[in-house]
């Protein structure tokens, strides 16, 4: 079945019946986001299984052969790898029976679903929509009662996810966004302290510490098995000396103060101000802990400066992130502000100027899905 087999409708008479071909433009666009949906499902389980690293290892090789060397069954082996097939994701190297066809991941799609650190890397993304789709009946009762649902609720799969997204840009642009504050990161080169607040997973610890070798770096977040997975993975990459990890919330200014343990030259914000239950409180708490000539660095969602609809793709991936999670989790641990995933730049002023800062400035730094904002008094 393809788009055009989708039956066109009629004009029934009935309101909002069909009469400028809207309607079936609507479904053949819901039947190309099914199709999508469940592909990307098939990704998040090779990845799970871990199909595509030994595809990759294996090289061209017939559906038994990998079943072998993959540890699963037979059957399943051959009809995920006849989909990915027929979804273009692998190829057909050798044609053939069912049982001499060879197939083979190509060496261009490695770095999409094999190297997590890859600008390119997205199979860890399957990840969060499964957790956000396992979550849907909180999310709905939620709608209902008005509460919210805690980021934990979206378990592993969201948070493995999101890390997975960023990590990517992280680990090859991070150093380039704090340069983009060449007083702050001058004084970094020297030592000092960065506070990482929502830090998440961690990379973000990781990436400032390995940019900035003489400075320390103290990594905050309020969901506790964040900070378990931040800290295996400073751990793993050896820079527990420098880096260290503390479960406390961004709006609470005297845990900041004591995770710090000094004053600050630069306090880094990514992707994480707009889930803050608290923006404004958390945004005074990071100018207490500042040291003088020091700076917020926030990095969020680069949506529109005012609402549109039809939106674009960047806007529209932010609104559905935002219905499906982000205002969810947010609402549970305050529906004061409940800003959600789209937090346009008038908002951050706003927040910023309530928080006390004098000098609020966009940096013109090129990334299609962040703005950055140096905050400082």
């Amino acid at each position: 079945m393809s788009s055009t087999d989708i039956p066109t409708t009629t004009d029934t008479g009935l309101p909002g019946a069909e009469t400028d071909g809207r309607g079936q433009a609507l479904a053949e666009r819901l039947f190309a986001d099914m199709l999508s949906g469940l592909e990307l499902l098939t990704v998040e389980l090779g990845r799970r299984l871990g199909l595509y690293r030994a595809l990759h290892d294996a090289g061209p090789t017939t559906a038994d052969r990998f079943a072998d060397r993959a540890a699963i069954a037979q059957r399943y082996a051959r009809e995920w790898l006849e989909q990915q097939a027929a979804a273009g994701i692998i190829d057909v190297v050798t044609a053939g029976s069912t049982t001499d066809r060879e197939y083979a991941l190509p060496a261009a799609h490695v770095g999409v679903l094999l190297d997590e650190t890859d600008p390119l890397h997205l199979a860890g993304g399957a990840m969060g929509v499964e957790g956000i789709a396992l979550t849907l009946p909180e999310v709905a009762a939620a709608y209902r009662t008005g509460t919210g649902v805690g980021y934990e609720r979206f378990g592993d799969e969201i948070r493995r996810g999101i890390a997975s997204l960023n990590r990517p840009m992280f680990t090859h642009e991070l150093a380039g966004w704090v340069r983009a504050l060449p007083d702050v990161a001058a004084r970094l080169d020297s030592g000092g302290v960065v506070l990482d607040a929502g830090c998440g997973s961690g990379w973000s610890s990781v990436a400032l510490a390995k940019a900035f070798p003489a400075a320390r770096v103290v990594g905050v977040d309020l969901d506790t098995a964040s900070v378990a997975e931040a800290r295996r993975n400073v751990e793993s990459e050896g820079l527990s000396d420098r880096v260290r990890v503390v479960e406390a919330n961004s709006a609470d200014g005297r845990a900041l103060q004591a995770a710090a343990g000094a004053r600050c030259q630069l306090v880094t914000v990514f992707e994480a101000l707009h889930d803050m239950g608290e923006p404004v409180r958390a945004l005074a708490a990071f100018a207490e802990v500042l040291a003088p000539g020091g700076a917020v660095l926030v990095a969020d969602e680069r949506v529109g400066a005012e609402f549109t609809a039809p939106a674009d793709e960047l806007d529209r991936l932010n609104y559905a992130f935002s219905v499906l999670h982000c205002l969810p989790a947010t609402m549970a641990e305050s529906t004061h502000i409940a800003n959600g995933t789209v937090l346009r730049p008038d908002t951050v002023r706003s927040w910023a100027q309530a928080a006390g800062f004098d000098r609020i400035e966009e940096l013109p730094i090129d990334n299609e899905l962040w703005r950055f904002y140096r905050l400082s008094e």
